[in-house]
């Protein structure tokens, strides 16, 4: 599924605010159990009609239903619901109007101004975190059992270990996820542009050696050409991808500074593997074989070099989202020409290694963030019944392929799987466009509904015809993303020790990561990080390790039913 992972590197302070909101309460749907009549002379009792036993299911279209809706990231903008064909149609057929509450480019800051005019919005869209437990506690979040089990699609989509790692301590739960999936799924890996490949005699490219001696041949080659395009590097894009290069396994552990060591977790800085792909980074960097302006450049900055053909390998968490854009866009400037364009490689690897247990990124069963509603909602539960709907069949075909008459037309045998017409493969360009601008609507996406509908009709399409994005899904990442559903919920409450000590070690990773890359040599970037061991650790991150430790252990107990 193409999404842009790039959110996943958001801003921790953001995350610490995401959940401030998070909040429904609801009414439960449990229905009254019939009242029972032995057949005596009780006349009140024979009086008594019993209820029905179907529980009752809010009619989304009977009435109008208006939403109040907050992204809570300082990038997120939403469209104006109505504008467009797709959400025109929702408007006008279940009667469903979503407004956005405007962050103003300051999420953090326009989320503290609502809690404190307790002025909230229905539903906060965000990160999972801590915070949520803190609303929680403070009594701000409804439970969604009951509607989870009166609704049909989240409990029918979700798969239930994944929905038991999202209970909060009282066993309740009360985050809508987003992205959620029961198999491999994720975008990070390894892109070449395929006429500077051809050019240079397509050699060898597979292991770390071969990955330097390549991009040695370009920049000899190619002057005004980005040998390695790591992508916005300061939120790890690139730089993960080339730790993962040098460790079997790696389940994508830069996010907690720490790695796993037996049962236990140790500091990252003193992983091996790691402490090696970072001399690399910096080998890369020190000779002019990185893009030079890795730690400082904007989105926008390296989408216009991938457009423009001036990347050579590109890596990062989510290549496949601007690769597809710039695939096409490069392509444009010769139809004919069958070696302009880009490819996805299989991951690259330290030679030694199995290069089956190489994962460039991760994915886990819960997703991406999560939607929570909040108590301000006048009626959760119709709230609750929009997303349930939303993230159904139904509503995830309208959010991917627009309303019926276009790119689908009526449904298959099942009864919910649309039935694609000619433009799906001969508009692709067109249908990308429109899935790049339902993007932000998508809050409650179901990766498996989607995934499967558009892998099985692509399957039958010439290649030519087919998604860029999709193809490559299939072809490599969706193959090689490791598993870390057992590493998820493990950021520790900010105001715990161990929470403090988090902040403070994460404050030295930021730090040491853009140091490191400018090192002068093997040895100052090894040194820097035996400094940067020793500050987080007397910092307290022997607190947080145990932490870690205690949550991992947890998590594999839900992963294995017990």
């Amino acid at each position: 599924m193409v999404k842009r992972r790039t959110r996943l590197a958001t801003i921790l302070s953001i995350l610490t605010i995401v959940a401030l909101i998070a909040g429904c309460s609801g009414n439960n749907g449990n229905t009254a159990q019939p009242t029972g009549n032995s057949g005596g002379n009780n006349a009140e009792a024979t009086a008594t009609d019993a209820p029905s036993a179907e529980p009752q299911l809010y009619e989304l279209g009977k009435e109008p239903l208006e939403i109040t809706l907050f992204g809570n990231y300082n990038w997120y903008t939403m469209p104006k619901w109505g504008d467009d064909p797709t959400t025109k149609w929702v408007q006008d057929n279940k009667k469903v109007t979503v407004t956005e509450v405007p962050n103003g480019g300051n999420s953090a800051q326009k989320l503290n101004t609502m809690i404190a005019s307790g002025d909230l919005p229905d539903i906060i869209w965000g990160e999972r975190g801590t915070d949520v437990e803190r609303l929680r506690e403070a009594g701000l979040l409804v439970p969604l059992d009951d509607y989870i089990e009166k609704y049909p699609n989240l409990k029918k989509w979700l798969d239930p270990k994944a929905l038991n790692m999202l209970r909060s301590p009282d066993g309740k739960l009360y985050q809508f996820p987003n992205w959620y999936t029961n198999r491999p799924n994720g975008n990070a890996g390894w892109v070449v542009n395929k006429k500077i490949y051809t050019e240079l005699g397509s050699p060898k490219l597979e292991t770390t050696d071969d990955l330097y001696a390549y991009l040695k041949m370009v920049k000899e080659k190619y002057p005004d050409v980005i040998p390695f395009e790591t992508d916005i590097a300061s939120e790890g894009h690139g730089l993960d991808q080339i730790y993962s290069a040098f460790k079997e396994d790696n389940l994508g552990f830069t996010r907690f500074f720490a790695v796993p060591d037996g049962d236990g977790m140790k500091s990252i800085y003193k992983d091996e593997p790691y402490r090696e792909s970072v001399v690399f980074a910096a080998k890369l960097f020190r000779e002019g074989l990185m893009t030079q302006d890795a730690m400082t450049q904007t989105r926008d900055q390296v989408d216009e070099k991938l457009l423009n053909g001036r990347v050579a390998v590109y890596a990062s968490a989510n290549p496949t989202v601007y690769a597809m854009a710039a695939d096409t866009e490069v392509k444009k400037q010769d139809p004919n020409d069958p070696n302009l364009g880009y490819f996805m490689v299989w991951p690259i690897y330290k030679e030694g290694l199995d290069k089956n247990k190489i994962y460039p990124g991760t994915y886990n069963k819960l997703g991406w963030n999560a939607a929570v509603i909040t108590t301000s909602a006048k009626d959760p539960e119709a709230v609750f019944a929009f997303l349930d709907w939303w993230t159904g069949p139904e509503g995830t075909t309208l959010q991917f392929w627009g309303v019926e008459g276009e790119y689908w037309q009526g449904y298959e045998a099942d009864g919910y799987t649309p039935k694609f017409t000619e433009k799906y493969g001969t508009q692709k360009d067109k249908l990308a466009e429109y899935q790049k601008f339902m993007d932000p609507l998508m809050w409650v996406g179901n990766t498996v509904f989607a995934d499967d509908t558009k892998g099985k009709y692509e399957s039958t399409l010439a290649e030519n015809e087919r998604n860029w994005a999709t193809y490559w899904q299939y072809q490599i990442t969706w193959k090689t993303q490791g598993d870390a559903t057992e590493f998820v919920n493990m950021t520790p409450n900010p105001d715990s020790e161990e929470g403090i000590a988090y902040q403070r070690a994460k404050d030295i990773w930021l730090q040491v990561r853009a140091q490191t890359l400018f090192a002068k040599d093997d040895a100052e970037a090894l040194a820097l990080l035996d400094k940067a061991y020793e500050d987080t650790m007397a910092a307290g991150f022997d607190k947080t390790l145990e932490f870690y430790v205690q949550k991992w252990s947890e998590n594999k107990a839900i992963i294995n039913g017990q």
